[in-house]
């Protein structure tokens, strides 16, 4: 038996022991289920009130207050609390999250996969309002959600750090009672009412809540569209669903790449948010929505209509991906797609093997239109694989580092861009999902290695033949935004399991940096976000996690071509300590290609520095000019000297004084006379390297860890709220650099944090999220506290 096949076997194996433990744990719910003890419910006195109103005074509080945890598939017991279909729908014993199951769940996607309260609950889901006989009591006694905030009103958390029997790891056991269970409930865990591990609500929050659940909790419709956006509605989808065959191949491909977006019109309401989605019927009736796995999946029907769905559901930072619709764009999507000359003779199939393919089902497309579309929202393109269609992902994200910067291939020049070198490419551009979901799917990552090696000699091959001296390899090969696009330059930050994209170089110089080209962008987005089944088995995520090394190493790879031939070795091995010599050149086998290729000829850069990597930077910046975003840097926010440079001095901050922080820290700096202001600190943990799919911890390197220091809000998972007054900044710069150890980092803590359970949490939450929208009034969004410090 060959190595990989040992390798596979014990996976498996380990895989089969997880999926039993956890049939074990279901078992044992089950059985606490059947023999709940049935206890005395105490009786509440009823307020006569008027009745709140849901979108005025209750959606409110569940957005401030439940929807920082109840919110994407990470909600607990699938309990989303984002939409009042969401309450209507209440909650499972079943978790999305689940990388041991060796077969694909059944996907509960709100407003997809169900429409009605008895079809959720057939697919398991139990009732958390009261949905037998209506009366005032009975509706706050057979009432979960109200049993669960009435346990926390009468059993509040105690001051300081957080109970020890209070569990908030994220692999935590969920205990999902209902309410035939939840009397024995309440008195095991007399601490883990809602919020959960957070201080309750106030008497007034609790009031309103508690008078709307006793009417009834009833909703009234939410208010109408205003009339600019039912035409603007009508405007798109008449020119998403033109009757030519080259307009429907446009509005396959916008919709495959746009189906996650949070679509939204210039000039209309702040907040109004759209989704695009496949109909069965065509603008002017009814969405009546066609629910697959995947947005490529074969629909069903002849012929898709692309319709705009209103969101109902409140924005959450850690899905939301904003993408403007306006005037100017349509005529950019035109521009593109429909005044480029091609012709479309028929349209592609959804067959796996073409429709998971965009390089064989969209090949009619110039290469240049698709490639421009993605530029143009470069930043959306990558957050939608690195936020993904998943709330979290440390699976996938593992395989990256935990900053870098991104930079894209010039699609002026045309070797970019060729698309018969495409075409001659397409049998080695295979992605694993074509393959679907399969019990050891996995086991076939041999074959997309040898696939993605494949390419890559080519690729090298071709460069080698269509730049055959040094001076062809400049920055010229470097896209510049056009002189204005701000997309130009990314940064990418990593935290743990989940992960944000910001405009700009922001940081220090990172370890790695990647350079993509059009089929780099276009598999990693077909990989990560259309191709990727969070209900997929443990076979389908790992097979993704694996391909995703052979891109990461491909974008890596794009970049050494711009330094010295000399450096390029020794650049790459820093990357890769730890990894012997055959799984760092997994996916760059051939000796002769390495031998001969375009990786071996030398830069055309001339470098002045012993610094070729930091050089290359402080080039390319000039470059980019006004293409390179500012907007997170420290020195584009005017502020007090003092405060600049304590931010300054903390941004350098390394090693022990940052190794002991969370993975991000919401810095709120209070300044006299003026506005407060708040920054991100940001961790950057160091690894040996990311090419091993587990043990992260034996990978690490504190002493090398880096702090980032950025202007607003970045990431959805706070871990910590710290508050300081600008005359105490430098002090907590000293305080910081003087961290050596846990205790030392509990001691600062103890001084700037706002514990999770302080009487002042949820005043900060409010300030923060009301900071959030005020800075960003299109890209905010509820933020997520189930990471949050003890």
């Amino acid at each position: 038996m060959k190595k990989w096949q040992i390798g596979a076997a014990l996976i498996l194996l380990a895989v089969l022991a997880v999926a039993l433990a956890w049939s074990w744990r279901d078992q044992q719910l089950a059985h606490i289920e059947m023999t709940a003890r049935a206890m005395p419910i105490p009786a509440t006195k009823i307020v006569p009130a008027v009745v709140p109103e849901f979108y005025r005074d209750i959606k409110p509080i569940f957005d401030r207050r439940c929807l920082v945890c109840h919110g994407c598939y990470d909600a607990p017991c699938q309990l989303k609390l984002d939409s009042p279909e969401g309450l209507q729908r209440g909650a499972t014993h079943v978790k999305v999250y689940d990388s041991s199951r060796m077969w694909p769940a059944e996907p509960t996607r709100l407003f997809v996969d169900a429409k009605t309260t008895t079809a959720w609950r057939e697919k398991d889901f139990f009732a958390v309002l009261n949905e037998g006989e209506q009366d005032a009591q009975a509706n706050l006694n057979q009432s979960v959600l109200y049993r669960m905030l009435a346990l926390k009103a009468e059993n509040p958390l105690p001051a300081g750090v957080l109970p020890a029997v209070i569990d908030t790891s994220l692999d935590r056991k969920e205990f999902c009672p209902t309410i035939a269970t939840f009397s024995q409930y309440a008195q095991e865990h007399p601490l883990q009412g809602m919020p959960f591990g957070l201080p309750a609500l106030s008497d007034e929050e609790f009031a309103a809540i508690t008078h709307w659940l006793a009417a009834g909790a009833n909703v009234a419709p939410p208010p109408p569209l205003s009339a600019f956006t039912q035409k603007a509605i009508i405007d798109w989808e008449r020119f998403l669903n033109r009757d030519d065959l080259k307009a429907q191949l446009m509005g396959r491909y916008i919709y495959e790449h746009l189906f996650l977006a949070d679509l939204y019109f210039e000039g209309g309401e702040p907040h109004d948010f759209f989704k695009l989605v496949r109909s069965r019927t065509p603008p002017g009736v009814p969405i009546d929505l066609i629910a697959t796995r995947r947005p490529f999946d074969e629909p069903g029907v002849a012929r898709v209509y692309y319709r705009l769905q209103p969101q109902r559901a409140t924005t959450v930072a850690k899905t939301h991906l904003s993408y403007l619709l306006s005037d100017k764009r349509m005529q950019r999507i035109q521009q593109l797609f429909l005044q480029s000359d091609y012709s479309v003779n028929e349209l592609p199939a959804y067959a796996p093997a073409v429709a998971t393919d965009p390089f064989i089902a969209f090949a009619a497309i110039p290469v240049q239109s698709r490639y421009r579309f993605l530029l143009d929202n470069a930043d959306f393109f990558v957050g939608s694989f690195i936020k993904g269609p998943v709330c979290r992902g440390q699976v996938a994200l593992n395989v990256i580092e935990d900053q870098f910067w991104v930079m894209f291939a010039n699609p002026d020049i045309e070797a970019m861009v060729d698309a018969n070198f495409l075409a001659q490419q397409s049998s080695n551009l295979h992605l694993p999902s074509e393959i679907e979901n399969q019990p050891l799917g996995f086991a076939k990552w041999k074959k997309y290695a040898d696939l993605q090696a494949n390419y890559l000699a080519a690729k090298e091959q071709y460069l080698a033949e269509k730049f055959p001296s040094p001076q062809a390899v400049t920055l010229d090969l470097i896209w510049n935004g056009d002189g204005e696009n701000q997309n130009a330059a990314l940064t990418v930050f990593r935290h743990f399991d989940s992960a944000s994209v910001v405009p700009g170089f922001v940081g220090n110089v990172p370890k790695t940096a990647w350079v993509i080209d059009y089929p780099m962008l276009e598999r990693i987005y077909y990989l990560l976000a259309a191709g990727f089944d969070v209900y997929g088995d443990a076979s389908h995520q790992l097979l993704t996690r694996l391909y995703m090394d052979f891109l990461r190493m491909e974008g890596e790879t794009n970049f050494l071509h711009f330094l010295p031939k000399a450096q390029r070795e020794r650049e790459r091995n820093s990357w890769y300590q730890g990894v012997g010599a055959k799984a760092r050149d997994s996916v760059y086998r051939n000796s002769l290609y390495r031998k001969t290729s375009a990786y071996q000829r030398e830069s055309g850069i001339r470098y002045r520095s012993k610094n070729p990597k930091q050089e290359f930077f402080e080039l390319l910046r000039t470059r980019l000019g006004p293409a390179l975003s500012h907007h997170r840097d420290l020195d584009s926010v005017e502020l007090p000297e003092p405060v600049h440079s304590a931010l300054q001095k903390m941004a350098q901050l390394h090693g022990n004084a940052v190794a002991y922080l969370p993975e991000t820290i919401l810095l709120r700096v209070v300044i006299r006379g003026e506005a407060d202001r708040v920054f991100t600190l940001i961790h950057n943990d160091d690894y040996s390297n990311v090419a091993v799919l587990l043990f992260d911890q034996m990978r690490r390197r504190p002493q090398r860890d880096t702090l980032s220091v950025v202007s607003g809000i970045v990431g959805a998972y706070p871990n910590a709220f710290w508050v300081v007054h600008e005359s105490d900044l430098p002090q907590l710069v000293r305080d910081m650099a003087a961290v050596n150890g846990p205790k030392g980092y509990r001691a600062l803590v103890n001084r700037v944090a706002v514990a999770r359970t302080s009487a002042k949490f949820w005043q900060e939450s409010d300030w923060m999220l009301n900071t959030y929208r005020n800075l960003e009034p299109t890209e905010w969004g509820i933020l997520d506290y189930s990471r949050y410090e003890r």
